[in-house]
């Protein structure tokens, strides 16, 4: 009987892991499907085949151009997100203080609270700096939000780091600076290579905060929501397809590489 129930128990466990991932992937291999559709009409039965929509997208300016903007923008918000949070991890890592409990949840406050309120208030707090809405606007915002993932991951990889080794360095004779740069940060080195990639990936796909931030320059979410207002087409399955594709790679380049490590 136990063996019967076991046998069962799996049998249902399997049936409801496929019938999960049918449910989260069916609508994705719809849309990219509906990319390589040959009339503008959204839904099946497709009754052909074809990539004009793919050369449609990127021999338009628009789009393109929003393409390179949201590049920017998240290589530049990445960049000042690793070295914020950089510090606050091996600050709240390394250091024992009272009230550390409350700076870690103040910390978090940004990743945690809704993302409609996140971009109202920033888009508040850029109008009490004077500082108006653009691409400034967009780095600030995007930073605010990546920082705490970024100090996460740190904290997750200092965790898992023998004191010792810092020990032994400081015994041998280097100070705090050469023994941060030669033994905790090639330890935190995978941890900075996966907020690398994360703080990329969301801030190319963070569409509140830029609705509430961006200027007359759109980042490719925004746009993509603009020309939604006027219906369906296979130009925006062609540019979601692209966009997934380009996620898919680096989160498997990423991977790849942190498994090596």
């Amino acid at each position: 009987m136990r063996g019967e129930r076991r046998w069962y128990d799996s049998l249902g466990l399997k049936a409801l892991y496929w019938a999960l991932v049918l449910y989260l992937f069916l609508p994705i291999l719809v849309m990219v499907l509906m990319g390589f559709k040959d009339s503008r009409f959204i839904g099946f039965p497709i009754r052909h085949f074809t990539l004009k929509w793919y050369g449609t997208v990127l021999q338009d300016t628009e789009i393109m151009g929003a393409f390179g903007y949201s590049v920017i923008i998240a290589v530049v918000s990445t960049i000042l997100s690793l070295l914020i949070g950089l510090n606050i991890g091996v600050f709240l890592g390394r250091v024992t203080f009272w009230g550390r409990g409350i700076a870690f949840g103040l910390m978090l406050l940004p990743a945690v609270i809704p993302g409609i309120i996140s971009g109202i208030s920033l888009r508040l707090f850029i109008k009490l700096l004077a500082i108006e809405p653009g691409t400034l606007a967009l780095i600030l915002g995007h930073t605010i939000h990546n920082v705490p993932f970024v100090a996460i991951m740190i904290l997750s990889r200092l965790k898992a780091m023998n004191p010792s080794l810092e020990e032994a360095a400081m015994d041998l004779g280097a100070d705090e600076l050469i023994t941060f740069c030669r033994v905790t940060l090639p330890f935190l080195k995978p941890a900075l290579v996966g907020a690398t990639v994360f703080s990329l990936l969301i801030s190319f796909d963070d569409f509140i905060r830029s609705y509430f931030l961006a200027g007359y320059s759109l980042t490719l979410p925004v746009l993509i929501f603009a020309k939604l207002r006027f219906g369906m087409s296979p130009e925006i399955n062609a540019i979601s397809t692209l966009v997934l594709l380009i996620t898919v790679t680096a989160g498997l380049v990423t991977e790849r590489f942190l498994r090596r490590r």
